[in-house]
């Protein structure tokens, strides 16, 4: 699924109209049917209705809802807010409909506003403003949108949550958006709405289609998609009936400092159940028994230091490395990580402290081989490039990132994002919040790992990698709940995550 700019929204409407072809006041009567639907569903007749709606065709698709809702039997209130004295078209054909509409109530604010009395057991629907801002919110809006979220009523935002820009809202101001119980997005997502900063502000969202050209769907060049089942079940990889372990790859592991050997046995076991034909782990004496213990099927490469990784290893043998779980970042583990990358010949994994080493030794990030996948969390992130005020702005930075070195950064969260050398940006849909415990980025360095030496190309490993890793970890909450899974969950339920993929 594309994500689009906001931008690229209004192209799209502009399209369908052109191409379907659609009156632009007929194709918001049909985004407002699908609308009133939503909220039908959802807040029972009995609920008092309070519309807002500004000067835009977000106004307008909320006056049309506004009739819409008052034909299936909603007491519905209305007031428009046109204070420069300049509707858009369609919000003044739709004013002029519901003035006609017997019984309507609406009112049209052009200086002095009385709001109404908003409390619990009332439904708001904002139209405030939609996908076109641009700018925060000042003035009187600011002031009505503190009035709506300092009430108790229940708020339905039309497309987003007025004062919510569609990307970019590193320089918003919070308090001056709308905080939502439900979002009814059109066509898309938008990628505000993958952030966790914003979260409080759209709560629920759903994505309602409402006919937008599927042919000017497929032309527009989005720079951003949403993974989807078929996604990945296009890139997988079938097994031959003739296969043994020397033709599924081979994978080496470097992970784990004494008391860290947790780590290393999570990657081995997630590399273990994700299809390679065989894993080696290295790392220092003192994990040994743990490791044989633990992952009896991995092959054991010892380090010559009793607690930490010392030296970096030949890797002629193995077609693929993930380095880093458990790893630390003492001065001697940081000089062997980075001439383990110099000489890795093989395709790269780095994760956890291979990373937090690199932002030790920041002129290292250069040296870094092309094509390298860096999986980070946004603290580890933040560690490497810098502190970032936002999500999106953290987002642009991982993207410059991989541009820069030609690799591949998996920004891991809520919604993990996979940014590609050519400025591709790809978000995963599964994973849970069960899932922000120690030790599911080791399951994922792991399974990344697998699937490069199984043969995969970097950016299929990443793309199926992060769907079956939150594809499993779905699975284990909705068996076990989110509160009590754990990273060993998410291998327990790869298994089945493949499984489902597959049949």
């Amino acid at each position: 699924m594309k994500i689009f700019t906001s931008a690229q929204i209004h192209e799209l409407d502009k399209y369908t109209i052109e191409n379907e072809p659609i009156k632009s006041i007929d194709l918001m009567e049909r985004a407002a049917k699908t609308l009133t639907n939503a909220i039908v569903m959802r807040w029972s007749a009995a609920v008092p209705v309070v519309v807002f709606a500004g000067p835009g065709n977000n106004g307008g698709d909320a006056l049309a809802v506004a009739r819409l809702l008052q034909d299936q039997g909603y007491r519905v209130q209305t007031f428009l807010f046109n204070v420069t004295g300049h509707l858009s078209d369609d919000c003044r054909e739709n004013c002029r409909r519901l003035k006609e509409k017997k019984g309507s109530q609406l009112t049209e604010v052009t200086q002095e506003f009385d709001p109404p009395q908003l409390g619990s057991g009332m439904l708001v629907v904002d139209g405030l403003f939609g996908s076109g801002l641009n700018k925060p919110l000042t003035g009187g809006f600011a002031s009505l949108v503190k009035y709506v979220n300092a009430s108790s009523a229940e708020v339905v935002s039309i497309d987003l949550p007025s004062g919510l820009m569609t990307e970019d809202n590193t320089y918003n101001v919070s308090a001056n958006i709308v905080r939502a119980t439900l979002t009814l997005t059109l066509g898309q997502m938008k990628l505000c709405m993958l952030f966790a900063e914003n979260q409080k502000f759209v709560g629920e969202v759903r994505v309602l289609n409402i006919g937008l050209s599927k042919e000017g769907i497929d032309k527009l060049d989005a720079h951003y998609t949403m993974l989807e089942e078929n996604d990945v079940r296009s890139c997988l990889l079938r097994r031959d009936a003739f296969s043994h372990k020397g033709t599924m790859g081979n994978a080496l592991l470097i992970a784990g400092s004494y008391g860290m050997a947790g780590a290393a046995v999570l990657a081995a076991q997630a590399c273990l159940r994700s299809g390679v034909g065989k894993v080696t782990v290295h790392s220092p004496k003192k994990n040994v028994i743990v490791l044989q213990t633990a992952v009896p099927e991995a092959v054991l490469q010892i380090d010559r230091e009793e607690t930490t990784f010392s030296e970096a290893v030949d890797t002629e043998d193995f077609q693929a490395v993930g380095i880093g779980p458990g790893l630390g970042t003492t001065e001697q583990t940081s000089i062997a990580m980075i001439a383990q990358l110099r000489r890795t010949q093989c395709p790269l994994v780095c994760d956890a402290d291979a990373i937090n080493m690199l932002a030790n030794h920041h002129a290292w990030i250069q040296q870094l081989p092309k094509d390298i996948i860096l999986t980070p969390h946004p603290g580890e992130f933040d560690r490497l490039e810098g502190h970032s005020s936002d999500s999106y702005e953290r987002l642009s930075k991982a993207r410059d990132l991989a541009q820069r070195l030609q690799a591949y950064v998996i920004l891991k969260g809520h919604c993990t994002a996979l940014c590609c050398p050519d400025g591709h940006i790809v978000f995963n849909t599964t994973g849970n919040a069960g899932m922000a415990t120690a030790g599911s980025g080791d399951v994922l360095t792991g399974i990344l790992t697998a699937l490069l030496a199984r043969g995969y190309a970097h950016r299929d490993a990443c793309i199926v990698g992060m769907y079956l890793h939150g594809l499993a970890g779905d699975m284990a909450a909705r068996e076990l709940g989110e509160e009590s899974l754990i990273a060993s969950d998410i291998i327990r339920f790869l298994p089945r995550a493949f499984k489902r993929l597959n049949d």
